[in-house]
């Protein structure tokens, strides 16, 4: 699985358990709906700071994000 399609994953699932929709999630992040939804579907790659956002909305760290993404990417 591709660090993007990974990333998109995790961020839709974190998403959903948190009852946020891509609109929610975008407006307080300081994103786009379109973007988020580019990223879930792993067809854009996430900067630095859009992960700092993000995480920053979903009340959890950069890192631990990440974890989740590398985790996903090493179970097939």
């Amino acid at each position: 699985m591709t660090p993007e399609k990974a990333f998109g994953q995790v961020l839709r699932d974190l998403r959903t358990k948190r009852n946020l929709s891509q609109e929610k999630l975008a407006l307080e992040g300081g994103l786009d709906r379109t973007f988020i939804s580019l990223l879930e579907r792993g067809l854009r790659q996430p900067s630095l700071i859009t992960i700092f956002q993000i995480s920053k909305v979903l009340n959890l760290s950069p890192d631990e994000i990440i974890r989740k993404v590398v985790e996903k990417m090493n179970t097939r």
